[in-house]
């Protein structure tokens, strides 16, 4: 019977981005060595996050209640709309920005060949609420991949359909890079996406 939980748990661990079996299996061994507490709270805030956070009805980022914190806040502005792949992206842009409008969270983005498709990604929700009436500009803010430029592309159609501006984020090359290091797609992006210089 050990044997198995002990296995179970290592199977458990394997779930993680970037944990093969060797990985999960010293995890498991030291939570059962050292951090037997540790690995009881674990367990107990993974069962409750996975019973109790669910999708914003608005935003669908990942929240405990119905509609999100951002989404029902009174502070944020609910004409400004910025587009990303995963909650991790709303994360790091309320960390880095200072955006004050709200999010939408496709949770990935376009793959046929995945079959995820605009039903999958929610863009029947996205669409909807463009044709409320209340977002006046959104700002696109996908991730360089083909994927992301073709989700991208897909949102513009729809934002310009409901009779939105539409802003995609910049790209190009990144402060502290060098071009000689920068591959050929980033270069040619962040040239043709240039801005004059002022004062």
């Amino acid at each position: 019977m050990a044997d198995t939980l002990l296995q179970d748990l290592v199977d458990g661990l394997r779930c993680l981005p970037g944990v093969g079996p060797k990985s999960a299996q010293r995890m498991a061994l030291h939570l059962l060595q050292h951090e037997r507490d540790a690995g009881s709270r674990l367990g107990s805030a993974l069962t409750l996050a996975m019973q109790s956070i669910r999708h914003c009805s608005q935003c669908r980022n990942f929240t405990e209640d119905t509609v999100c914190g951002i989404c029902s806040s009174s502070e944020r502005d609910n004409t400004q709309l910025c587009v990303v792949e995963s909650p991790a992206d709303v994360m790091a842009l309320e960390k880095a920005t200072a955006f004050g409008g709200q999010y939408f969270v496709l949770m990935g983005n376009l793959s046929p060949l995945d079959g995820v498709g605009p039903k999958e990604l929610g863009l029947d929700v996205f669409e909807q609420r463009l044709k409320a009436g209340i977002v006046e500009e959104v700002t696109l803010a996908t991730n360089p991949t083909v994927e992301g430029l073709a989700t991208a592309n897909y949102l513009a159609e729809i934002a310009q359909r409901c009779g939105v501006r539409v802003l995609q984020i910049a790209r190009g090359i990144p402060m502290g890079g060098e071009l000689e290091f920068a591959d050929g797609n980033t270069l040619a992006i962040a040239f043709s996406e240039r801005n004059e210089v002022t004062g």
